[in-house]
């Protein structure tokens, strides 16, 4: 089977990874505008759940949710997907089992908010994130520390993921290049740097968790923005973090648009990473 054909045998992956993408947008763009109109109003940043609650109680704001829930679920099954045929081009040696691996972890919990977004969505739940209580239960089980500390290891290690792509630019192999994806380059690296300052403080909490055997030490994005708040300036570093989420929820709006899919993709799209590095060789 030619490239092409078997691009276009995979082509019905692309619309799933689009409403994914599109979905995690809509999640970080609700959390990022609360969290900021929060702070605005003289209260503090939300966690993913409390910004979740807080979207129903607006005007339209179930229709948000439900875009965010099935979004989310949308998300999880792309990186499923991507997992198990590859649609990446990752390949099989040890580094791509790795990130493959990775790949259905992120899209196990990222299924985890969209089934709380839909509990709140039907008021079947309250969206509490009861990261405190599973750390608990994973801390109980036999090698529990080890488990939550390997948990917290991995995590650490996506947020530098994020920190380094960030730096040397290497989210740009997978976008297209046109007009936009150059233009707004800048604010789609911010973007990345935001989220990978989340996911490894998140890291942080757990391993913590972990060392000192206590669940409550572990938390998420909520108990990011508490900790935040407490260092010197906090309040501002927390409205510049506020900020780089709305950069990377742009991010996944423009992933969502013109990501590559180089096994479903045709060979002769070029990539931000080429154009950019065409306009500084210029």
């Amino acid at each position: 089977m030619s490239q092409q054909s078997q691009g276009d045998a995979l082509d019905w992956a692309v619309p799933i990874m689009r409403a994914g993408y599109a979905g995690r947008g809509l999640t970080y763009l609700a959390i990022a505008g609360i969290s900021l109109w929060a702070i605005w109003s003289g209260g503090s940043a939300q966690g993913t759940q409390s910004a979740l609650s807080r979207l129903q109680g607006t005007p339209g704001g179930g229709i948000v949710l439900g875009l965010i829930a099935i979004g989310l679920i949308a998300y999880c099954v792309w990186r499923v997907l991507d997992a198990i045929f590859d649609l990446e081009a990752y390949g099989t040696d040890g580094k791509a089992i790795v990130a493959r691996i990775g790949m259905v972890v992120t899209g196990l919990i990222h299924a985890a908010l969209g089934i709380a977004a839909f509990t709140i969505l039907y008021g079947t739940g309250t969206g509490g994130s009861g990261i405190s209580g599973l750390t608990r239960k994973a801390l109980d089980l036999p090698m529990g520390q080890f488990l939550v500390g390997a948990g917290a290891v991995a995590t650490i290690g996506a947020g530098l993921y994020y920190l380094k792509k960030a730096v040397t630019g290497d989210y740009q192999d997978n976008l297209q290049a046109n007009h936009f994806t150059v233009n707004w380059n800048w604010v789609l690296k911010a973007g990345v740097a935001a989220q990978g300052v989340i996911v490894t403080i998140v890291g942080g909490f757990f391993l913590v968790a972990a060392l000192t055997y206590d669940a409550s030490e572990a938390g998420g994005m909520d108990k990011v923005f508490n900790w935040l708040s407490s260092q010197p300036f906090g309040q501002t570093i927390v409205v510049v973090i506020c900020l780089g989420l709305l950069a990377f929820a742009l991010f996944c709006f423009v992933n969502a648009a013109y990501r590559i899919v180089p096994r479903a993709s045709s060979e002769d799209v070029e990539t931000l990473a080429k154009r950019v590095k065409s306009k500084v060789s210029d």
